[in-house]
């Protein structure tokens, strides 16, 4: 099974919007980053599931649109910032088809650590905004390539 945590895009401040929707730069790195993964990576989840915070929603819609194949995304809970790790550490133990989870700080980072080290207290992955994480399980849960847009910024167009 391959899990894909993906950090919503760059997002408006609060002093722009409450609801602190996709800023235009955010809009356009994770359009950019999905045809990156629909094309070389040819990611083919079979859910994508994301937090009820407006940037997760538009950042999951932007995927599921550029993914060839893709479902349609899916409102769940358990990815909010605070949520509990566990809850989805739990979810995964279960799931047998390949997923996309698009939420944010700090519950991405601890849901990484406790499926990688089985303890959600460690810091041990960077995500910038619009950063995916693929995961793979094969006994035990790995990291098996991380992108962002700063890489494709950069020039790089591999993990």
């Amino acid at each position: 099974m391959l899990l894909y945590l993906m950090r919503h895009g760059e997002a408006v401040s609060e002093g722009e919007g409450r609801a602190r929707p996709l800023s235009r730069q955010g809009e356009t790195d994770v359009r950019e980053l999905a045809g990156l993964l629909a094309h070389s990576f040819r990611l083919m989840p079979g859910h994508i599931f994301h937090s009820p915070k407006a940037r997760a929603a538009q950042t999951a819609s932007i995927i599921s649109q550029v993914l060839p194949r893709a479902p349609a995304p899916e409102e769940t809970d358990g990815l909010r910032p605070s949520d509990d790790p566990a809850v989805w550490s739990q979810r995964l133990e279960v799931m047998d088809q390949d997923a996309m989870l698009v939420g944010h700080l700090p519950h991405l980072p601890r849901l990484a650590s406790m499926l990688l080290l089985h303890d959600g207290g460690w810091d041990i992955l960077d995500f910038t905004p619009g950063t995916v994480v693929c995961l793979e399980k094969a006994g035990r849960w790995r990291v098996k390539w991380m992108i962002s847009p700063q890489i494709l910024k950069a020039g790089g167009d591999h993990p």
